[in-house]
């Protein structure tokens, strides 16, 4: 299995050079060269297996002899063994033929634990192996951060550094971030917005001297690794609703676009998709994109759902590499365009390519607080926001004779102010986490600036934790 990149002028890669290296050295995302397929038998096979063996069925393909089947089965099985659920992604009905997926019963109560615990069993698998030590360096609108803490701390072949925009995450993302002791992680609260995050990170991957000095690698979206392994509870949750002997929609909360863009990977391996429908707050540039073919940023306005508070979606690289047909260098113009002019205009081939592969719905703040008011009387659903935006697109966009399944992406207990505000219920957090709120917090507040970071970086990895 061999991976290239988005825009075309980067070497070729394994699988765990891939996982290892994240952006690839043009600044664009690796994807597979070709995406294996499941046959209908292999997919109706799935009926009644565990998720660690369907996930195993699913991921096995993509990492060609990176690692033994041992090696896998073993990392798959470590990664969800901490998971509050024996079904790890359960399916609650909302309605006639409308379905919620649990993605929030990990360590970290949110989606973002599926890809991330097994991203960590899978590194130390590979930099054992290559007697290497790496630098993790990510950045975070609230989730991804506390899921790698949470999976790479108290390793000692990696030092994870994590971007966070300060003041504009929730207090208990913010805490799951800060109060973890182990020496190996840093939480950086950077003056800015998750987008100045997201770009000072491209700015370290891009800084080549920098990259190959400390190690660099990373761990968002951008990692191919953390979109393979969302892709599997597509297939456990179209299986367990009929799949492949009927169609399954899928309505997914949208910021980043790597865990529909992991929908997109499943249909393409086979799996029946009729819908993949991107659901948006009021930051809505990829609802905008699809309606009208302008890409185009207007600032970011802060919202209840902060996790999607973002205008740069990186992920959406890799549709546009596809609606594309695959042409690098028409991607690295849009991108570079995006760099310097503030947005791009989608062809119309490629524009018509995306609208036949998903669809789009936009909520605004008073409607996502109407959803989690509602839905808790209807279904009785307690819902966090970025659920509740997911559930009203989905609602919106069900079919009768086609089974819906929305993406629950946090435990409401992370948003609790949003809940309580429209529910007047303040959903208390598990009990493993009931002490979040008393244990110590260690974070380093740092300036929007690349070389204050890369600075403190070498510093810290050199001394250990950065100090305020």
């Amino acid at each position: 299995m061999r991976y290239i990149s988005t825009r075309g002028q980067a070497p070729v890669l394994s699988f765990a050079e891939a996982m290892l290296t994240g952006l690839a050295r043009d600044g664009g995302l690796y994807v597979p060269e070709t995406v294996p397929s499941l046959s209908k038998d292999e997919i109706a096979a799935m009926a009644g297996q565990s998720y660690e063996e369907v996930a195993y069925r699913v991921m096995a393909p993509f990492v060609g002899d990176t690692f033994t089947e041992a090696e896998l089965k073993g990392a798959i099985a470590k990664a969800y063994a901490g998971f509050g659920h024996v079904a790890r992604a359960p399916l609650v009905q909302l309605a006639p033929g409308h379905f919620l997926l649990e993605l929030f019963h990990g360590p970290t109560l949110a989606f973002k634990d599926f890809a991330m615990q097994i991203i960590g069993q899978l590194f130390q698998i590979a930099l054992a192996k290559q007697g290497k030590r790496i630098t993790i360096v990510g950045a975070t609108s609230g989730d991804t951060g506390s899921a790698a803490i949470e999976a790479f701390k108290g390793l000692e072949n990696v030092d994870v550094f994590i971007l966070f925009p300060h003041g504009r995450v929730s207090d208990v993302q913010r805490r799951q971030m800060t109060t973890p002791a182990e020496s190996n992680v840093h939480a950086l609260a950077l003056s800015g917005t998750f987008d100045d995050c997201q770009n000072r990170l491209k700015d370290m991957f891009n800084d080549f001297a920098f990259r190959d000095e400390v190690g660099l690698a990373g761990v968002n979206s951008i990692n191919w690794a953390r979109v393979l392994a969302q892709v599997v509870y597509y297939f456990t949750a179209a299986v367990s609703l009929g799949a492949p002997g009927r169609k399954i929609s899928f309505t997914v909360p949208t910021g980043n676009f790597g865990d529909i863009f992991a929908g997109f990977i499943a249909r393409e391996m086979g799996l029946p998709i009729e819908q993949l429908v991107i659901a948006t707050n009021q930051n809505d540039i990829l609802h905008r994109c699809l309606s009208t073919g302008e890409y185009r940023m207007d600032g970011v306005k802060p919202s209840i759902s902060p996790s999607m508070d973002i205008q740069i979606s990186s992920n959406f690289e890799r549709a546009l590499f596809w609606a594309y047909g695959k042409d690098g260098a028409a991607v690295a113009q849009l991108m570079e365009e995006l760099k310097t002019k503030g947005g791009f205009t989608v062809s119309q081939g490629a524009l018509e390519a995306l609208r036949e592969t998903y669809a789009s719905g936009r909520v605004s703040e008073a409607e996502t607080a109407q959803t989690i008011t509602e839905e808790r009387t209807r279904s009785g659903e307690l819902l966090c926001p970025h659920s509740a935006v997911g559930v009203r697109v989905g609602h919106a966009h069900a079919r009768p004779e086609t089974p819906m399944v929305t993406l629950a992406t946090a435990h409401p207990a992370k948003f609790p102010d949003a809940v309580e505000a429209a529910t007047g219920l303040r959903p208390g957090l598990p009990a493993r986490m009931a002490d979040l709120f008393e244990r110590p917090e260690r974070v380093t507040r740092v300036p929007n600036d690349l070389a204050a970071l890369e600075a403190l970086i070498r510093k810290a990895r050199t001394l250990g934790e950065p100090r305020a």
